[in-house]
């Protein structure tokens, strides 16, 4: 089961969640590294999350943010977007959100 989240929404939702992963790619290989995000102006912003995913968002941006439930069963929050470097940080702009829950 999946629920939609509205982008409006998504600074609230994020505050249900603790850590996640940031999902990038490159070459046909995908990272996932656990990071947090942080609310900035309309972005996200992911503070160093390490050299292979700051390289990766360069030649790729599309990314995927996943954040596990707290409660088990729960929603899993998937947020994807567009990325960009800055610095040793990754800056992603949502362009689609969703809670998604396990079929039992």
């Amino acid at each position: 089961m999946s629920v939609v989240v509205d982008l409006a929404d998504l600074p609230e939702r994020l505050q249900e969640f603790d850590r996640g992963y940031l999902l990038s790619s490159r070459d046909g290989l995908v990272k996932a590294v656990s990071v947090r995000a942080a609310r900035d102006d309309g972005t996200l912003r992911i503070s160093t999350p390490g050299r292979g995913s700051v390289a990766n968002v360069g030649a790729n941006p599309k990314v995927t943010l996943l954040f596990p439930p707290l409660d088990n069963p729960g929603m899993t929050l998937l947020v994807d977007g567009i990325s960009a470097a800055d610095g040793d940080d990754v800056v992603v702009t949502p362009t689609g959100a969703v809670l998604h829950k396990p079929v039992p």
